[in-house]
């Protein structure tokens, strides 16, 4: 019958949408249920897919490693607090309303994207992640010794956002008789901006743009030849992608209500781009999907380290939740390189009784000379001929440029 319909030229509904629309409605109503610990663990699944997002436009769709991400959630979470601090805590701060402060420390985080997109446009592989891990480097040393700006070891807390009136902080809000505080609140911002950041993301890797990326990335000569400003878009990438971690470190800093310049490590630039090899390069829904399980897994190792065999709290003697989550999804790597290259992207694209590789199409026919109809004429009766055999070549033998009847 579907098929009836969708050959006529009338859409039909797929079960993913519905299956979409029952998810959205299970995230919609989870504050109503869950605890502070699941709703905190899923904030910060939704910024890692946000930073995640970013950098899979940057090394997925365009072939540019990037081992500078980290730096640029930093520019964005200090530069929120930075604009929304009013300076009672000490700390620099030009005392902004939240919501001009969040869009203020995301396009300052596209500030210095821009600042270094000419590097980025012209170097590639190797050299471009040689020269983002200087980013760390210098990000560090500003971030413990800048003490008027960044509050040095200690970090610096993190003003509420204020929007609509509504304030993200701990006042309760009755919501159909259930107090929402900060989390519930910035949980439903959090959906809003992923949301966002998602339906962005696929606009231009289905658009032109994407198919401009994917052809620097496959072939970058080619893409030159073809007329497709490498540069540009290789400056413009790098400017998005950072746009991208600016607005996580935006939500990180929400979330965790304090920043600390240790959390913005290299470490940190690898786990997001672990996220993006995981979930599946060059895919936005993998990039989600990655971003969740690396954020996701050392919180519920820690969660629950009393009930699992070597895993147990830090300074106990066994393996911490934060060391072992790195080994599992350090090994989800390698198993991804070596037996899933698309990654969970790939994993979920895969439907039940569709066979991996299509079925070889039907040779198409070749044209071969008619062979001589049978002939019709009766058997003859004459007796064999005693003639010794010739030796004369025959007039119709084949000659070099026409095939025998073998060959025919």
């Amino acid at each position: 019958m579907s098929e009836t319909l969708a050959r006529s030229g009338l859409r039909v509904r797929t079960p993913s949408v519905y299956g979409w629309a029952a998810a959205g409605l299970v995230l919609v109503a989870l504050p109503f249920y869950l605890d502070r610990f699941w709703l905190q663990a899923g904030l910060f699944a939704m910024a890692a897919a946000l930073g995640a997002i970013g950098i899979n436009l940057l090394t997925g769709a365009t072939g540019q490693l990037s081992m500078g991400h980290a730096f640029f959630l930093a520019v964005g979470a200090y530069g929120y607090c930075a604009f929304a601090g009013d300076g009672t805590d000490g700390l620099a701060g030009l005392g902004l309303p939240g919501w001009l402060a969040a869009v203020l420390a995301v396009a300052l985080s596209g500030l210095a994207g821009g600042v270094f997109s000419p590097i980025a446009g012209r170097l590639r592989g190797a050299y471009l992640g040689i020269a983002t891990l200087a980013l760390i480097f210098i990000g560090q040393h500003v971030l413990f010794n800048a003490h008027d700006l960044t509050g040095g070891y200690n970090g610096r807390a993190v003003p509420p956002l204020s929007l609509f009136g509504l304030t993200f902080d701990d006042t309760e809000l009755l919501v159909a008789q259930v107090p929402f505080g900060a989390v519930e609140k910035l949980w439903y911002l959090g959906l809003i901006l992923l949301l966002g950041g998602v339906l962005f993301a696929r606009g231009v890797l289905r658009g032109r743009p994407g198919r401009a990326m994917n052809a620097i990335r496959d072939h970058r000569i080619a893409a030159g030849v073809m007329g497709i400003p490498v540069a540009r878009y290789r400056a413009a990438v790098f400017v998005l992608s950072s746009m991208y971690a600016g607005l996580a470190g935006v939500l990180l800093a929400l979330v965790f209500q304090r920043t600390v310049p240790e959390y913005f490590g290299m470490a940190l630039s690898l786990e997001y781009l672990a996220m993006i090899v995981i979930g599946g390069l060059g895919s936005v829904a993998g990039a989600v999907a990655g971003g969740v399980f690396v954020s996701l897994l050392p919180q519920i190792l820690n969660r629950y380290s009393d009930a699992l065999p070597l895993v147990s709290a830090p300074g106990t003697g066994g393996i911490a939740p934060g060391e072992a989550s790195r080994y599992l999804y350090g090994a989800a790597v390698v198993a991804v390189v070596l037996f899933l290259p698309g990654g969970l992207a790939r994993l979920a694209a895969r439907r039940p009784g569709r066979p991996e590789n299509p079925p070889p199409t039907a040779p198409t026919a070749t044209a071969h000379p008619p062979s001589d109809p049978p002939s019709t004429d009766p058997p003859s009766t004459d007796p064999p001929s005693t003639d010794p055999p010739s030796t004369d070549t025959p007039s119709h033998a084949p000659s070099n440029n026409e095939p025998s009847g073998e060959a025919r």
